[in-house]
């Protein structure tokens, strides 16, 4: 079993193998903060929570800025919903 960032959709082999490295898209700016565990299912597409853009996976989603972020238009990159 994998688990996935919700920030950037890196995957390791367990919870405290992911959340112990620094995450390249955490929102607190690149490497300011640890991978964040996505709670939801594997999907064959993801979700923006905030637009709902749909991409095939957490890592496509996420490297793009979301023009609905609650940050302001492009000031923050799509988030999966669960």
């Amino acid at each position: 079993m994998s688990y996935y960032c919700k920030y950037c959709g890196v995957s390791r082999p367990s919870v405290s193998v992911l959340t112990s490295s620094s995450c390249h898209r955490h929102p607190d700016g690149a490497n300011k903060g640890k991978h964040t565990l996505y709670e939801g299912s594997t999907k064959s597409r993801y979700t923006c929570r905030h637009c709902g853009t749909d991409r095939p996976s957490i890592t496509v989603l996420t490297s793009s800025s979301c023009h609905r972020h609650p940050n302001g238009a492009n000031k923050g990159k799509h988030e999966p919903a669960v």
